[in-house]
């Protein structure tokens, strides 16, 4: 696992909480919490936006991408005016097929597919629902995706919308996991312990929780992770 330390600053263009931490191999990694499902990452002095959507950001006055992904063509994380804020000639997109289809532009990067960029690796796992009361919300067969981003051997996991899935349980090695706890669509608190438990990241990051009936027991999470190693970090991702 890689060293990991935190300070909480302002992002460059607005005021947007971010932690930075030190890679493995002695870079600095900055993550800005967007809101919600919406989380950018620079590193090397690259951009990295995962989900950006207008709501939780006024993305003309942020750093312009090098790569933006998207995990599924749903409007809480795929959003055509906040890509486009973002454009670059030399923008990397990737997304799932879904995704893809609905922008109009950019990559499909299927389960299990990587791309090795220099700044960062990045590989795409499956993320859907398998509670039988949940499938219709995101089915296991419309392939959208989570991600795995490598930035100087540090392994960020992106769950995107997803329950803790037979292939998320499998994951191992990843030091930082963003998992959504977002009843009735995602993970239960329990469900999210679990994948910590099995995952065992350095620091997890409860994200996309919030906006629903169900108001998530952040309080019962993070007694439910106690002994699994993960520290528990709060930032403001409802």
């Amino acid at each position: 696992m890689a060293a990991l330390f935190c300070t909480q600053v302002g992002a460059q263009a607005q005021t947007h909480a971010s932690d930075v931490v030190a890679a493995a191999d002695g870079g600095e990694l900055r993550i800005v919490f967007l809101g919600h499902g919406s989380v950018a990452f620079e590193y090397d002095g690259r951009h990295v936006y995962v989900d950006p959507v207008a709501e939780y950001a006024d993305f003309g006055r942020m750093p312009k991408a090098d790569l933006i992904l998207v995990t599924h063509e749903h409007g809480d994380h795929l959003d055509a005016g906040a890509i486009e804020a973002l454009w670059q000639e030399e923008l990397v997109g990737f997304g799932s097929a879904t995704a893809v289809e609905a922008f109009g532009a950019g990559e499909v990067l299927r389960h299990g597919e990587r791309r090795e960029l220099g700044y960062v690796t990045v590989e795409a796992v499956p993320a859907y629902n398998v509670s039988p009361e949940r499938q219709n919300f995101h089915p296991k067969a419309r392939l959208h995706n989570g991600y795995i981003l490598t930035f100087g051997g540090t392994r960020v996991y992106v769950a995107g919308d997803s329950e803790d899935t037979p292939e998320m349980l499998a994951l191992r090695d990843v030091d930082i996991a963003f998992l959504p706890v977002n009843l009735p669509y995602t993970m239960t608190e329990e469900q999210a312990a679990r994948a910590v438990r099995a995952m065992r990241p350095t620091i997890f990051y409860p994200y996309h929780y919030g906006g629903t009936d169900h108001t998530t027991d952040l309080a019962k999470l993070a007694k439910l992770i106690e002994g699994s190693g993960a520290e528990m970090r709060i930032r403001p991702l409802e």
